[in-house]
């Protein structure tokens, strides 16, 4: 027997599911390509399924194809890590802030400030390699920079090339080396590989500066 408490926690469930269903679905349209444009555009400023699922596919259904499509959705991701920027800084209060309501973060988003002033290049990093929400990084770069499109920004830009660039290429270099049997092992250790990447990444940096 159903009641309106269950309701309410299986609604946004269910709602996922069907974003989930509906982005997979154009993998087997002639529209996947620049649809997976739009997605990593969107995912990096507001839309809650990432893009990879829509990158797993399209590349599963053409390796050789899958270096490209990884660099579509790196393009699509860096551009939408602007819009974000621009949400953050521009429009939070009517935009930004249910954005970040959504996921979950009102309450660490002073702590999150801590983060971003003391090395904001490692703050996006962080989002934009590993399951982080990116776009809550971006909106909160674009609140938390005291000089609209100052070094910061750059710095933003920057970090997001090289994290995006590792995370889509990686996913497409494992499909296009090892095809379908592989996407169960990208389904369950992917994120630890990406988190094993940013620890690297930043074990080099730290030992540079």
């Amino acid at each position: 027997m159903s009641t309106t408490g269950d309701a309410k926690v299986t609604k946004k469930p269910n709602i996922m599911r069907r974003m989930y269903d509906w982005v997979l679905h154009w993998a087997d349209t002639p529209y996947g390509a620049p649809v997976l444009f739009v997605l990593a555009f969107a995912e990096s400023s507001f839309f809650p399924i990432p893009p990879d699922v829509l990158l797993i596919a399209l590349a599963l259904s053409a390796r050789k194809k899958a270096f490209r499509f990884a660099l579509i959705c790196t393009l699509g991701s860096i551009s939408g890590g602007i819009l974000g920027y621009g949400i953050g800084k521009f429009l939070y209060v009517s935009v930004g802030e249910p954005i970040i309501g959504f996921y979950g973060y009102e309450e660490k988003f002073e702590s999150m400030r801590d983060v971003y002033n003391k090395n904001s290049f490692l703050f996006i990093l962080a989002a934009a390699l590993t399951p982080i929400p990116y776009k809550v990084f971006t909106i909160a770069a674009g609140m938390f920079d005291t000089i609209a499109f100052g070094s910061t920004f750059w710095s933003m830009i920057a970090a997001s090339a090289v994290g995006r660039t590792i995370r889509f290429f990686l996913v497409a270099t494992l499909i296009w080396k090892f095809g379908p049997p592989i996407k169960g092992f990208i389904d369950r250790y992917f994120n630890w590989l990406c988190l094993a990447f940013l620890i690297l990444l930043v074990g080099g940096f730290l030992v540079i500066t």
